[in-house]
């Protein structure tokens, strides 16, 4: 415990930093509770959480942290797997001095969450998987036309995938940043891990408690996987936003960040 509170006396507005393993990696770990990992998408970071971390409100520790190729977070420029990853993550929790994490993911973080699930079951109390798949292989015309843009198109296209026309109208007046930068290469060695995930024949093995929260409309990660999810995780919930898109974390933060709480039993009496 004397690390997890050395790291968190540490941590600045933007975060901080702490090794991990092979890595230094960027975390932002903000109130008390439960600790629950927040594990962010192929193209973003630790800071793509602001909006539901601020609907989750008190009595959870929410925890947000870079993974490789990600934010601040410094790794050997060399290729990867979920399976890393999944290691990486539990390399974080000892670095926190964290023996259990209730685990959020969301799109290629419910990837990553699902693999930390499978190789390190007796690290996750429970899972929380938004807008992800067992599989990229369900969706990926949609995946391959975004992937397929310069960084500069996705930033014009990603609206129209991550969110609903009224949510891209409140977007236009009130802007969040969906996509963060990369390097070619750092950019295409997350694409490889991401064409990597299969785990549609293996999700009876997941044991944690699983709440499954999707968009109906979600094109990057089709509707079709979660009902699959919810069919084959053997204590698997599935709570749907009807239209919901692939940004269903951000634009229904409200709803998802009250799901979140009732499914940790945070306000139970």
């Amino acid at each position: 415990m004397a690390t997890q509170q050395a790291g968190r006396e540490s941590a600045g507005p933007a975060g901080s930093t702490v090794r991990a393993g092979e890595l230094e990696v960027g975390f932002i770990d903000e109130g008390e509770g439960p600790p629950l990992v927040l594990v962010h998408g192929g193209e973003s970071d630790r800071t793509q959480f602001a909006t539901l971390r601020a609907r989750l409100g008190a009595g959870i520790r929410a925890v947000s942290y870079d993974q490789r190729d990600s934010g601040i977070t410094v790794n050997p420029p060399v290729p990867y797997t979920l399976e890393v990853l999944a290691d990486d993550l539990a390399a974080f929790l000892d670095a926190l001095g964290l023996r259990r994490a209730h685990l959020l993911g969301t799109s290629f973080g419910g990837a990553v969450a699902q693999h930390a699930a499978l190789r390190h079951p007796e690290r996750v109390a429970s899972l929380v998987l938004v807008a992800t798949t067992p599989s990229f292989a369900i969706g990926s015309e949609a995946i391959d036309e975004l992937l397929n843009m310069t960084h500069e198109e996705r930033q014009k296209a990603a609206p129209e995938f991550f969110f609903t026309p009224e949510g891209q109208a409140e977007l236009r007046a009130r802007p969040v940043r969906t996509l963060t930068a990369r390097t070619p290469e750092q950019s295409a060695r997350r694409h490889e891990v991401a064409r990597q995930h299969e785990v549609r024949d293996r999700l009876a093995e997941i044991a944690a408690p699983t709440l499954i929260v999707h968009g109906t409309a979600d094109r990057l990660a089709p509707y079709d996987g979660a009902v699959l999810m919810e069919q084959r995780i053997p204590n698997a919930a599935l709570r749907s936003i009807d239209g919901g898109r692939h940004g269903i974390a951000v634009e229904f933060a409200d709803t998802v960040g009250r799901w979140v709480r009732e499914f940790l039993g945070v306000d139970a009496a």
